[in-house]
């Protein structure tokens, strides 16, 4: 086997953004990182280093660690530190065992890429630490492979955008995974988490096995009208397609007073407003910060019920998981 070129005195932290997937008009093909505009690291958070004792471990902390399973085994992490390792020895690279920390801080089950928050910081910790013997398409290849055993299948429309940053349209696999697409800078996304379990399984379960020749048409054209909308900067036209007609008409009824919210947060001024992933955080596009606190107070006063939830004031994330 070849020696790893690593220093066991340094230690490595990253850590990956929150997620708007679907984006209303993308139902599994459109991602967008976000960041609250407070400089909060909305995320999770993967940290890396020797462990003293040559046995591997993983702890965990963080505001939403409760939500973790019990065994270390079941957790996300671990299943990402045991494919990393094989693809280690695909490599003919020794592996090292590590103390894992990981930092939840991302609600699980809330619509704002929870788990991919997880496998991204989770996978791109270990490849930093071992000085990126992946490059970039594999270890997304990975990340999506991983984050397949939580949703149930395989889809990037979270897991690209949290690892590159930025607006993510999905492509064909064997082509290529995603592309970036320009992004308003000067909108806000407000996104609102009010503390109710939505699962992935259940959200996607609701939904028809089959759709109608129109909404499938429709939902292209709005799709292609976004994106089109958003290579020209054309800022009226992008958010008023923002329309979701796959998954929202089936979904809403899984969110208690999200249509009152909508149609007070439209009435407000906000651009558009929509479910993120399968929910239940909701988001609201505002292009001045006024609009924004308004949107702001309106999931407040409406659509949170629970002193655990949250509404965050946020921009696009260009970054996407990044060291720290």
């Amino acid at each position: 086997m070849t020696n790893v070129l690593h220093r066991p005195d340094q230690p490595v932290s990253v850590f990956a953004p929150v997620s708007v997937g679907n984006v209303s008009v993308g139902f599994d093909s459109l991602g967008l990182a976000v960041t609250p505009i407070d400089g909060q690291l909305l995320g999770d958070i993967v940290r890396v280093k020797s462990s003293a004792d040559q046995q591997n471990h993983l702890y965990c902390s963080g505001n939403y660690q409760h939500s973790l399973p019990e065994k270390q085994e079941e957790n996300i992490v671990w299943q990402c530190l045991l494919s990393f390792n094989q693809k280690l020895l695909t490599k003919k690279i020794e592996v090292q065992t590590v103390h894992i920390t990981l930092e939840k801080n991302t609600p699980i089950c809330s619509g704002t890429g929870s788990s991919a928050c997880s496998v991204v910081a989770g996978l791109m910790a270990l490849n930093e630490f071992y000085h990126n013997p992946l490059k970039q398409q594999e270890l997304l290849l990975l990340m999506g492979e991983l984050e397949a055993q939580i949703s149930g299948s395989l889809h990037y429309d979270n897991v690209a955008p949290c690892y590159l940053g930025g607006l993510q349209l999905m492509l064909d696999d064997h082509y290529e995974i995603c592309q970036s697409v320009p992004t308003f800078d000067d909108c806000y996304w407000v996104i609102s988490y009010p503390d109710i379990v939505v699962s992935t399984k259940s959200a996607r379960e609701i939904l028809p096995d089959s759709y109608g020749r129109q909404t499938m048409i429709q939902a292209s054209r709005l799709l292609a009208g976004f994106i089109g909308a958003s290579y020209r900067q054309d800022k009226s036209q992008a958010f008023s397609v923002l329309q979701d007609v796959i998954a929202e008409p089936y979904r809403v009824s899984l969110l208690k007073n999200y249509a009152e919210t909508k149609q007070a947060l439209l009435e407000s001024g906000s651009l558009a407003v929509g479910i993120s992933g399968s929910g239940p955080t909701a988001f609201a596009v505002c292009d001045n910060i006024d609009d924004a606190k308004k949107a702001r107070q309106i999931f407040d006063s409406i659509y949170q019920k629970s002193e655990h939830g949250f509404t965050s004031i946020c921009k696009a994330d260009k970054m996407g998981a990044r060291r720290i």
